[in-house]
């Protein structure tokens, strides 16, 4: 015991000897070898492996022997660390150095790291640093790549992670892990020689614990020749592991790894090799039945359940083509089916993400296309009464080699056609089947089948990342379209979709969901890039050319082909809802349209026929879906492009001139198209009234713009928006009819598509308090009218006493009564009526609001979309007031996420769009007067405005237009000799920023000024101003040119601004301005020095109205005015000016006695900055030391701070007196807490804090109950805190 005591006593000090005895060597030698150490404890990984690094260089370059036996002792001595993030970082750092010199033998190691990390010679709270001493240290020996060749140590290592396992709260199974890498690197001889014998224990007892039959696996599978039947047979008392009798234990062992992995939601290494060894035996079967189907799949729990998943991913890659149809149609499938259905729950664990990452890289690194197939039927198969589990869109699909892919479409396309509900793996719930109605049930998973099938069809097309051709994307595009709008009536070789008649009709429901789909898909292929691989594809795909096949034709003209191929084969096909005769003589037009505008096109290349075919195809594949609707907008598209073209034709140009005043232009028609289309809730008619519009954008009028704009306008009524949408009177009863279509149509086209600002739902709440009033008015009527009529049925059967009058002894008889319940039943009948159609019109109306808001958002694509091509055109300012208007309107309206979508995306537009774009119109001359006026309208606005916020964009436009209208020295035009020197183009270079910030073009400076300074005389003067500094501040960086205009009133605002802010704002705006180039060039030296002496005054004179320093703003003045005294002292002195600053040195000094000056840091650093150039220096304050004596004299004051309540302190006092022998006297002790306790009560509390962490560690009797000896506590605190 003795000698134990002594080995840890040496231990202890262990790690100070250095210090001592390498005093002369190698700490003072080299502080750099020591530094890397630290390093390596490090919890950063990035600078523990360049310590580790840098280690092993300098130990290379060293060539010491005394430095690599210090290294190896300080490296064996950090595995046990008491850091956890340090011991990888020894660890690593030994296994490198191991590494790299081979000559230090690893025995020599191992002895030293069980020496040094001995579990029996540490004391008890170090047993745990010690067991992860001897483990990362058996790990370093691994990972050196020296252990197998030295096998003694392979044998102490494996001994001693062997002793390990008593230690498994601390390392769970991290030895054994250990063990397991230790034989995967093993020559076969050497285990068969050496470890074989150490592991007899270990593998007789593999099915005792996970971690013991995982290794027994993997020797199975890295040492087959030592590991023979004969051998096993010895060992297990069976020649194989899978068979009969070990089965049981099999299943309770891998219930135990699915448990210990029920956190870290993974495969356990057991579970995959003795899949492999099961392979291996050729008792895959048996293992797969009885271990996992009839063991833990009935086991009935999660952990137990998830792993039969992973069994089932994980052999994927390893099962021939019949063991693979055997596990994707048996039970586990059946059961991961049920586990998805009944996980879409909230707050459940999903396990399909993981099955799907096995699905996925099976599919990658399978080459055989009969297991992809096989693996894709099975999976799509799977279904939830005819509903299949896996989702329509499933990425795996991309690694499908492309006659996978094409076979797999044949087999979708022929269960869609002819659904093969007997093949599927078919599952109902236990709700379902409780749910379930007697109904057909077959029709209805049929067209759960084919609902899932179209966007199954629909993904393929639509990812980008699967390998196709356009024959397939065509295919699928027709399938579709054909079982959309058409019926089989008899086979036809020339149309492929009419081979394979429908087992099971399709109903009216089943058509309008692959209706709405067909038009999604049309979306997609609007966006479609060009497939192959070819260079001139990769080109185009560079220029992002899209909805186009190889040659150059759209994609919907495809479309609309086969569409017409369709309808002239009626003898084989007929259209589930049959054109009527103007309909086809409509869609006869549009053929003819589009033919000639694709002839035009081929000749010259036109923005704007593409423009009309776009919009033609579009509406007339439109026909199928809404007939009425698209003939009308057919007709109009025609009159629009005979319009366009007889515009252009030079022998009509007179009659085109003459028209033009009675009949609307043909782009103004175009407009109502557009914004008719975008009314319809549809992606695709969105992006394409998008295309169309920037196409036809260069010939947009001013009236046409303004029909855009009138929707915008939020003084419009809602009712008057919605006809400007479409020409038809019931517009809006046929969307609110069609909502529930458009919403399907809408998840068809992709609900999960990333649009800016995307289709606001119906499920936007309108808020506001106004409307809430009403209703309680509206309450309060009802109520009132109500118990009118209600007193009226009592009184008329004589039910309700009337004033006054004397009441009947008898009751009423029973057919009174009865007559009198049914008048009662009927007025509540009445009334419950009347309050629900109230309801049901307020929620219509509601609703009407949501769509007209939503159809705003979709036009304001239109204004962007001028904005951006057309920033140079003049009608430009045309749109400045209306967006004003719809962002002042929208700032204080209703709060919900619609009206914010539609104010940000306005204020976005406004912005980025307008404001700070770098095109703009350049010839204004024309219109000087008119945008000067509307200069003069913005800036009145931004002052009269309540919000700041709303006063910033009326503000932002005005300086837009003053930038339009100063334009630069390069937009005037100026006659310039054609050759120049090199001497003149450098000079011009040199004069150009100020030449171009200073020129006027067509700016009035005079008129502009005046504005700009009545401004800044609002926000100066009025204390409530709208108007910020930081406007004009930025006035003044981007127009010089004005700077120099309002930069005297500025000036004199310093002290005649109404408020503190407004003063110090001031300061802002005249340092701003005396810091620009451009003021201090405008003017001569003398008026210069004028200006510096004047600013210096009014500074001056602001700091002497100073009083204090009690509020923010204050402190935010003084701030201000100090770094404009400290610009213009610094500008004197540097340019030698004649400016007096004496006065200053006084109104400074007096600034600082002032309560409050040292409140803020930043205002004494700039005070004292600006001190320093005036000659005077900030004064350092010297720290007095109190005498040792005079401590010990006003120690005793101090009242001892306790943790516990003053009646047990007072109770425990007494006691300790008594134990002590020393008599108290009688009331001395309460008294002098009665004294100094309610005086010390609030200091103790803010105290009790800084003092707890060293009185904890004090001893409890002197802590808690000596309150009379103050000294002496005093001194032991004085004691401690130099020991510390």
């Amino acid at each position: 015991m003795a000698g134990g005591e002594s080995n840890m006593g040496e231990i202890e000090t262990e790690p100070i000897r250095p210090k001592v005895t390498d005093a002369k060597g190698i700490l003072k030698q080299n502080r750099e070898f020591l530094d890397f150490f630290w390093d390596i404890a490090k919890p950063e990984q990035e600078i523990r492996l360049q310590a580790i690094e840098n280690l092993v260089q300098y130990l290379k370059n060293s060539e010491k022997e005394d430095e690599l036996r210090y290294t190896l002792k300080r490296l064996v001595e950090g595995l046990a660390a008491t850091r956890e993030t340090a011991r990888p970082g020894f660890s690593l750092a030994l296994a490198q150095v191991l590494q790299v010199f081979e000559d230090v033998p690893l025995q020599s190691v191992l002895d030293q790291i069980k020496e040094k990390h001995d579990p029996q010679k540490v004391k008890k709270k170090l047993v745990r640093n010690a067991a992860f001493g001897n483990f990362f240290g058996v790990l370093s020996l691994s990972q050196s790549g020296r252990l197998t060749k030295e096998p003694r140590v392979v044998l102490e290592s494996v001994q001693l992670l062997q002793s390990l396992a008593q230690f498994r709260e601390h390392l769970k199974d991290l030895p054994r892990k250990t063990m397991v890498d230790i034989l995967s690197e093993t020559p076969e001889a050497v285990f068969e020689e050496v470890l074989l014998g150490a592991l007899k224990s270990d593998l007789s007892s593999a099915f005792s614990t996970p971690e013991q039959l995982h290794l027994l696996l993997v020797a199975i599978q890295r040492f087959p020749g030592v590991l023979k039947p004969k051998k096993l047979k010895n060992l297990l008392g069976a020649s194989s592991v899978v068979t009969a009798d070990n089965i049981p234990k099999l299943v309770e062992v891998l219930k135990t790894a699915a448990k210990s992995v029920k956190k870290d939601r993974t495969m356990p290494p057991v579970g995959l090799d003795l899949l492999k060894v099961a392979l291996k035996e050729n008792s895959f079967d048996l293992f797969w039945k009885e271990a996992v189907i009839n063991g833990l799949l009935k086991d009935q729990l999660g952990p137990s359940s998830y792993m039969c998943y992973r069994l089932l991913g994980s052999a994927l890659p390893l099962l021939s083509f019949s063991q693979l149809k055997c596990v994707l149609g048996g039970e586990v499938m059946k059961h991961y089916g049920e586990h998805v259905v009944t996980a879409q729950l909230p707050d459940r664990f999903k396990f399909a993400p993981e099955m799907e990452s096995y699905v996925d890289s099976f599919l990658e690194g399978c080459p055989d296309p009969e297991k992809q197939f096989a693996v894709m039927v099975a999976f799509s198969s799977l279904t939830n009464q005819g509903y299949p589990v896996v989702p329509s869109y499933w990425k795996v699909v991309r690694h499908l080699q492309l006659p996978v892919l094409l076979r797999y479409v044949d087999w979708l396309k022929d269960m869609f056609s002819n659904p093969q509900l007997d093949t599927c793996m078919d599952f109902s719930t236990k709700r379902q089947q409780q749910n379930q109605e007697k109904g057909d049930r077959t029709q209805h998973c049929v067209f759960r089948l084919r609902k899932w099938i179209v966007p199954r069809l629909i993904s393929i097309v639509d990812n980008p990342l699967v390998k196709k051709e356009e024959d397939l994307v065509m295919d699928i595009a027709r399938f579709i379209f054909f079982h959309a709008f058409f019926k089989v009536v008899k086979s036809n070789p020339v149309i492929p979709e009419t081979e394979s008649s429908l087992a099971v009709p399709l109903d009216e429901q089943t058509r309008s969901v692959i209706a709405n789909s067909f038009f999604g898909l049309l979306q997609h292929l609007n966006h479609l890039p060009l497939m192959g691989d070819s260079p001139e594809v990769a080109a185009l795909n560079e220029r992002h050319v899209q909805g186009v096949t190889a040659d150059g034709t759209l994609w919907i003209f495809c479309i609309v082909q086969y569409a017409s191929v369709l309808l002239s084969q009626s003898k084989h096909v007929q259209a589930a809802r049959p054109f009527s005769k103007e309909q086809r003589e409509a869609w006869d037009r549009m053929l003819q349209s589009v033919e000639a505008l694709h002839k035009k096109a081929k000749k010259s290349q036109n923005m704007e026929t593409a423009a009309f075919q776009q919009l033609f195809l579009l509406v007339g594949i439109h026909l199928f879906k809404t007939p009425e609707e698209s003939v009308e907008l057919i007709n109009d598209l025609q009159n629009c492009l005979e319009n366009a073209q007889e515009k252009k034709s030079k022998k009509k140009k007179a009659t085109a001139s003459s028209e033009e005043s009675e009949e609307p232009q043909w782009v103004e028609v175009m407009v109502e198209i557009l914004l008719t289309l975008l009314s319809q809730p549809s992606r695709l008619m969105r992006q394409v009234s998008k295309t169309v519009f920037g196409r036809m954008c260069p010939h947009v009028t001013q009236r046409a713009l303004q029909i855009i704009l009138d929707v915008l306008d939020p003084e419009k009524d809602e009712e008057e928006s919605g006809v400007v949408v479409t020409d038809q009177k019931d517009s809006r009863k046929q969307k609110k009819e069609k909502k529930p279509a458009d919403n399907e149509e809408e998840e068809g086209e992709g609900s999960d598509s990333s649009e800016e600002d995307s289709d606001s739902s119906d499920e936007d709440d309108d808020g506001g308090g106004g409307e809430e009033d009403e209703d309680d008015e509206e309450k309060e009527k009802v109520n009132e009218n109500f118990r009118l009529e209600l007193m009226k049925v009592l009184q008329g059967k004589n039910a309700l006493d009337m004033e006054g009058a004397e009441s009947d002894e008898e009751e009423l008889d029973d057919d009174t009564m009865m007559e009198l319940d049914q008048n009662i039943s009927a007025l509540f009948s009445e009334q419950k009526k009347r309050i629900q159609a109230k309801k049901d019109e307020k929620e219509n109306m509601r609703k009407e609001k949501v769509l007209v808001r939503d159809f705003k958002i979709k036009v304001l694509d239109l204004i962007e979309v001028f904005l951006s091509k057309q920033a140079e055109s003049p009608l430009v300012f045309g749109i400045i007031e209306p967006l004003l208007g719809i962002i002042e309107g929208s700032m204080g309206s209703e709060s919900s996420q619609q009206e914010q979508d539609f104010l940000r995306k306005t204020a976005d537009i406004f912005r980025n769009q307008l404001c700070k774009t770098k095109r703009y119109c350049r010839n204004v001359s024309d219109r000087k007067d008119e945008l000067h006026e509307l200069m003069e309208r913005l800036l009145t606005r931004a002052q009269k405005q309540a919000d700041s916020s709303v006063s910033l964009y009326y503000f932002s436009a005005a300086l837009y237009l003053v930038r339009v209208l100063k334009g630069n020295a390069s937009d005037t035009p100026a006659a310039t000799p054609a050759g120049k020197s090199k001497k003149q183009k450098k000079v011009e270079a040199e004069t150009s920023p100020t030449d171009q910030s200073m020129c006027v073009g067509s700016l009035d400076k005079e008129r502009v000024a005046a504005l700009f300074q009545a401004a800044l005389t609002d926000f100066m003067t009025r204390r409530k101003s709208s108007l910020s500094g930081a406007m004009f501040i930025d006035l003044f960086i981007r127009f010089p040119i004005l700077c120099v205009q309002l930069l005297e009133s500025a000036v004199r605002y310093i002290t005649e601004g109404v408020r503190q802010h407004q003063q110090g704002q001031a300061c802002a705006l005249v340092q701003k301005a005396l810091q620009m180039r451009e003021v201090r060039q405008s003017m001569t030296d003398t008026e210069w020095t004028e200006l510096i002496g004047r600013a210096v005054g009014q500074v001056t004179a602001c700091l002497k109205t100073v009083t204090g320093f009690k509020v923010k703003v204050d402190q935010e003045k003084v701030i201000q005015c100090l770094e404009l005294t400290r610009f213009l002292i610094r500008t004197a002195q540097q340019q030698k000016l004649a400016v007096s600053v004496t006065e200053l040195g006084p109104v400074l000094e007096s600034l600082s006695q002032l309560e409050g000056f040292r409140k803020s840091g930043h205002v004494d650093d700039t005070y004292w900055n600006v001190m320093k150039l005036l000659g005077f220096s900030k004064p350092k304050k010297e720290k007095v030391k109190k005498p040792a004596a005079e401590e010990q004299q006003t120690a005793p004051k101090k009242k001892k701070k306790g943790f516990l309540p003053e009646t047990k302190k007072r109770k425990n006092r007494k006691k300790v007196l008594v134990e002590e022998g020393k008599p108290s006297e009688p009331g001395q002790g309460a008294d002098w807490e009665g004294k100094q306790g309610k005086n010390n009560k609030n200091k103790n509390k803010r105290k009790q804090a800084e003092a707890g962490m060293g009185e904890s560690n004090w001893p409890a009797k002197k802590g808690k109950f000596q309150s009379g000896n103050k000294p002496k506590n005093k001194k032991g605190k004085q004691q401690r805190g130099g020991a510390e």
